[in-house]
């Protein structure tokens, strides 16, 4: 049994309606310790596009880190994501940020997450499922002062929840 960080992400549609999908989908597979409170986040990387909310979850799995990634992907497609714009609009976007142990660098897949710790829209959601994690040796508080430059970008969504499978 592995743990694992998921951070989920989506602008189009109905936003918290399709977080929750995936965490429901998702359930099973994953055993789902923790998730977390609920960000509005500005885009990042593609400015012209609405609005993300943003989230985390801590888990979790018997799966392999790349039957992982494909079962992330399956549910994606699931779930309506169509193909487009990297880094563009999406309806949901679930990505598998850190297996704890697990470091490794494939065509398909790079654990921890390359792009993790720029990332202020991954790491605050993280903070609240798994605050003692560590990426590359840095602690998330740590990380977090470096992305202080994306404060104002990640505001938590005080009406917005979301609930684990049988915990409603």
């Amino acid at each position: 049994m592995s743990e694992v960080l998921i951070a989920f992400g989506s602008n189009l549609g109905d936003r918290l309606g399709q977080i929750q999908r995936a965490i429901d989908a998702l359930s099973g597979p994953v055993r789902w310790r923790m998730v977390s409170r609920v960000y509005g986040t500005s885009p990042m990387y593609v400015a012209d596009q609405p609005t993300f909310l943003n989230a985390a979850a801590h888990g979790e799995t018997d799966l392999d880190p790349i039957a992982l990634l494909a079962l992330l992907k399956q549910t994606e497609r699931d779930l309506g994501r169509k193909p487009g714009l990297r880094f563009g609009p999406r309806e949901i976007d679930l990505d598998l940020i850190d297996m704890r142990g697990v470091t490794m660098e494939t065509e398909q897949l790079v654990l921890p997450h390359p792009r993790v710790t720029e990332r202020r829209f991954v790491l605050v959601p993280i903070l609240d499922v798994a605050p003692d994690w560590q990426f590359a040796g840095f602690c998330i508080p740590d990380l977090l002062k470096q992305t202080e430059d994306q404060a104002e970008s990640v505001l938590e969504v005080i009406d917005a929840v979301l609930h684990l499978p049988g915990h409603e």
